[in-house]
C-alpha cells in the first residue's frame, strides 16, 4: 500500500518549492502528478527501490499568505490525520517563529514520525542558524536547500528510513481478497453507499488494523460478496472538519484511490460532471486502478428518461476521454436501487484486471489486427511488428509487442493496439498497458 508523507508549515517557508526539489530530483521521479483540484500538489517518489507519495498540503490552504493560524492549524491537522510521516518545513534564515513553536507543539503531541526540516540554508554562513530549531523538541533539524537541492538526497534516505514497515501479516492477508476503495466530490453520497451496503448489520464485518491509522480496511462478507471497503477515512469518524473542505476529499481519495485494486467513483446526478469529478478520475487512472462510475441520486434527477440516461453517459465518456472503457450504473445509494449491481460490475472489474489470454489466441488475433492496418512508415522505414505476448504477474493487464523498431510507433497506432485488445477481451474498467520492445 502506498504511504503518505506531507509537508506542512507556515507559509513562505518554501514548503512547494520543497515539494517540486523532491518530486522532480532526477532519481526519485516516478511521476509529479498534475491537476489534482490545484496544480501539483501530489507527487510519486521512488527513492533507492521505496515507493511513496508525498503531498504538499500548504498548496490546498486558502489564505497561505496571511498568517492565519486557523488555516495551518487544519492543514496540520490533516496531515496528521491522513499522513504515515511529516516533513515540518522551517525557514533557517528567519529562525524560530511563535506559529513555528504551535506547529511544534501540536505535532510532538501527534506521535507520528515528523522531520525537521531547515529550509533555505542557501549558503554556508545560514548553516549557523540552523542549531536554534533544536528548541522546537523534534530531533535534528535538517539543512536544506530546496533552490539549490543541497540536503535533499540525505532528507530522501531519513525519510525512507523513518516510513513504517508494513505488516507482512496482513499485508498477505490483504492480497487474498479484493480492495474496493468508494470515491467521489463531498455530499456524492459516499458515506449512503456505505451504510447501504453494510447496513445495520454491524457484525458481520471485521476490521483488520491498518499500518497507519486504525482500520483503513473494513471486511464486507454477505450475499455472496468478499471483499475488503477501503476506509475513506469518513467510514468510521466524521473528523473535526468540515467535509466540503476540498484538499480533505482530495487528500482522503488520494489514500484510499493508492490502497485499493478498484475505485467506485460516485458522482452526483442532481448536479452533473464538475471539475472535482474529473481530478479524481485522473488520480484513478494515474495510479492503474480499475473504476466503476456510479450516478449516485438517480432517483431524485429531474429528468430520468432514457434519453436523459443516455445524454448523461455519453457527457460522462466525453469528459473522461480517452479512457472509455468502463462501466457506469445509474442507482441510489439511499433507495438501494441497484446498489448490488455496483458491486457485482466491481467484481467483474477486478476479474478483468487479473484476466490472461493465451499466447497462440493474442497472436492470431492481433497480427490480423496489424495486417489489416500496419505501423504508419517513418521517413521510408516500415515496422513489422513479429510477436506480441501479455506479461506475467503485472499489476494490472500488460501486452509486449515485439518489433524492429520500437522507437517509430507513437502514441496512435498503441491507441489502436490497445482498442483490438479490448474489442477482442474483456478488460472494461481497467486499465491496460501496451509497451514495444526490440526484438
Amino acid at each position: 500500500m502506498g504511504q503518505i508523507i506531507a509537508i506542512v508549515g507556515r507559509p513562505n517557508v518554501g514548503k512547494s518549492t520543497l515539494f517540486n526539489r523532491l518530486t522532480q530530483s532526477r532519481t526519485a521521479i516516478v511521476d509529479p502528478t498534475a491537476g489534482t483540484t490545484r496544480d501539483r500538489q501530489y507527487g510519486k517518489v521512488d527513492w533507492n527501490g521505496k515507493e511513496f507519495s508525498i503531498i504538499d498540503t500548504g498548496g490546498w490552504v486558502v489564505n497561505s499568505d496571511d498568517k492565519f493560524e486557523g488555516e495551518i492549524n487544519k492543514q496540520v491537522q490533516l496531515a496528521i490525520e491522513q499522513a504515515d510521516e511529516i516533513l515540518f518545513v522551517v525557514d533557517a534564515m528567519n529562525g524560530v517563529t511563535d506559529l513555528d513553536d504551535s506547529v511544534a507543539e501540536i505535532l510532538r503531541k501527534s506521535k507520528k514520525p515528523v522531520i525537521l526540516v531547515a529550509n533555505k540554508v542557501d549558503s554556508g554562513d545560514w548553516l549557523y542558524n540552523v542549531p536554534e530549531f533544536y528548541s522546537l523538541g523534534l530531533g535534528d533539524p535538517m539543512p536544506v536547500s530546496a533552490v539549490s537541492g543541497f540536503g535533499t538526497g540525505d532528507l530522501l534516505d531519513e525519510v525512507v528510513h523513518k516510513l513504517p514497515e508494513a505488516n507482512e501479516e496482513e499485508s498477505r492477508q490483504l492480497e487474498e481478497l479484493p480492495k474496493f476503495a468508494i470515491v467521489g466530490r463531498p455530499n456524492a453520497g459516499k458515506s449512503s453507499l456505505i451504510n447501504a451496503f453494510i447496513g445495520e448489520d454491524r457484525h458481520i464485518v471485521t476490521d483488520v488494523a491498518g499500518t497507519t491509522r486504525d482500520s483503513i480496511y473494513t471486511r464486507y462478507n454477505k450475499y455472496g460478496f468478499d471483499f475488503y471497503l477501503v476506509d475513506t477515512a469518513g467510514i468510521r469518524k466524521k473528523g473535526k472538519v468540515n467535509e466540503d473542505i476540498e484538499y480533505y476529499s482530495v487528500i482522503r481519495s488520494i489514500r484510499a484511490i493508492e490502497a485499493s485494486d478498484v475505485c467506485i467513483l460516485m458522482i452526483d446526478a442532481t448536479r452533473g460532471i464538475e471539475t472535482q469529478d474529473v481530478n479524481i478520475f485522473s488520480l484513478i487512472q494515474r495510479n492503474k486502478k480499475g473504476i466503476v462510475v456510479c450516478v449516485n441520486k438517480w432517483d431524485i434527477a429531474e429528468n430520468k428518461s432514457e434519453t436523459a440516461r443516455v445524454h448523461f453517459e455519453q457527457t460522462i465518456r466525453e469528459r473522461f476521454a480517452p479512457f472509455t472503457d468502463f462501466p457506469i450504473i445509474f442507482g441510489s445509494a439511499l433507495t438501494k436501487q441497484r446498489i448490488f449491481k455496483v458491486l457485482d460490475t466491481a467484481v467483474e472489474v477486478y476479474e478483468n484486471r487479473k484476466r490472461t489470454v493465451p499466447t497462440s489466441q493474442l497472436n492470431t488475433v492481433m497480427q490480423e489486427a496489424i495486417a489489416a492496418y500496419p505501423p504508419p512508415a517513418n521517413k521510408g522505414k516500415y515496422v513489422k511488428i513479429k510477436y506480441v505476448t501479455m506479461l506475467k504477474g503485472a499489476p494490472i493487464p500488460t501486452f509486449i509487442f515485439f518489433c524492429n523498431l520500437p522507437q517509430w510507433v507513437k502514441e496512435p497506432y498503441r491507441r489502436y493496439l490497445e482498442n483490438k485488445i479490448r474489442e477482442n477481451w474483456d478488460f472494461t474498467g481497467t486499465p491496460i498497458n501496451v509497451y514495444m520492445r526490440e526484438k
